[in-house]
C-alpha cells in the first residue's frame, strides 16, 4: 500500500513568483537568534572563510548581510545567516548590504539559511520565493534542531535548491549527504559538516581547527622524537650493561686462570 511518506507519492509543483513588495521588505531591526541557530551559523562562516582561505578565490563569505535586488524599491531584501559571494565586493567601500544593481555587487552563488526555534514556518514555506526572485544560484536550508513544522512537512535536516536558467528548483528536502555545486564539496547534517568526499572522510577545518590540528601534530611529532630518544637510550643502557656484564665475566675467568696456576 502506498503511503504519504513514499517517495512514489510525492508530486512536483513548479509555478512562477511576482515580487511582493509590502512582504519583502525587510524589518528595521535585527531579528533574535537562538545560540545554538548562532553557533552553527559560524561554524559556517568558519568553515567557508577557511576554504576561501586555502583555495584563493577571491570570494567574501557574509554573516546576515542584507541581500537587496530591487533598485527602485530597495527595501526589498532578505537577510541568508550566511552567503558565498564571488567574486567579493569591492574593498575600498562600506558595504553595509550587498545591492546587485551596484557596480562589483553579484548575487551570491550560495546561500544558507539555519532553521531557528523563534520562527521555523517561513524557511519551509516561502523563503524559497525570495531566494529565487534574487538569482541566488544555490540555497542550503538547514534544520539541525529539527524545529521544522510537521504542517510543512518537517523537521528535514536538509533542503537544497538549485538554479537552473530561470527556475529555481528544490533537488532536496531530506537527510544528507548533499553535493553542492557551488563549492564542489559535500554538506552533511549529522552534525553540520563539509567533506570533500561522498563518503565523509576529507572533512573541510575551520582557521582555528586547522592551526590546533598542526599544534597536535607537532606534539605528536616531538613525543614520537622523544618516545624514540629514550628508545634509543633504553637500547644503549642495556647495552652498555651487557658489554659490563660480559667484562665481568671475563674477569672472573681471568682470575679462577690466576688461582689454578
Amino acid at each position: 500500500m502506498t503511503t504519504m511518506s513514499d517517495s512514489s507519492a510525492w508530486v512536483d509543483v513548479r509555478y512562477r513568483v511576482q515580487p511582493s513588495a509590502d512582504a519583502w521588505i525587510l524589518p528595521e531591526v535585527p531579528v533574535p537568534e537562538s545560540g545554538e541557530h548562532n553557533q552553527s551559523s559560524r561554524h559556517l562562516v568558519a568553515l567557508l572563510e577557511a576554504w576561501v582561505a586555502r583555495t584563493g578565490l577571491d570570494a567574501l563569505v557574509g554573516n546576515n548581510l542584507a541581500l537587496r535586488w530591487v533598485e527602485w524599491n530597495p527595501r526589498i531584501g532578505i537577510d541568508p545567516d550566511v552567503a558565498l559571494i564571488v567574486p567579493a565586493p569591492p574593498k575600498d567601500e562600506p558595504l553595509p548590504s550587498l545591492c546587485t544593481w551596484k557596480p562589483g555587487h553579484v548575487v551570491p552563488r550560495l546561500a544558507i539559511e539555519v532553521v531557528s526555534k523563534h520562527h521555523p514556518y517561513k524557511d519551509y514555506r516561502d523563503l524559497h520565493e525570495r531566494y529565487g526572485a534574487s538569482g541566488v544560484g544555490e540555497l542550503w536550508v538547514l534544520d539541525p534542531e529539527g524545529h521544522g513544522p510537521k504542517s510543512l512537512g518537517g523537521p528535514v535536516p536538509i533542503q537544497q535548491w538549485v538554479r537552473r536558467d530561470r527556475i529555481f528548483e528544490r533537488v532536496h528536502f531530506g537527510a544528507g549527504p548533499i553535493y553542492s555545486e557551488a563549492i564542489g564539496a559535500w554538506l552533511w547534517a549529522d552534525p553540520i559538516r563539509i567533506t570533500d568526499d561522498g563518503e565523509g572522510h576529507r572533512a573541510w577545518l575551520t582557521a582555528e581547527e586547522t592551526e590546533r590540528a598542526a599544534k597536535e601534530a607537532e606534539r605528536a611529532d616531538k613525543e614520537a622524537a622523544l618516545a624514540e630518544k629514550e628508545a634509543a637510550l633504553v637500547e644503549k643502557e642495556a647495552a652498555l650493561a651487557e658489554r659490563d656484564a660480559a667484562e665481568a665475566r671475563i674477569a672472573e675467568l681471568e682470575r679462577r686462570l690466576a688461582e689454578d696456576r
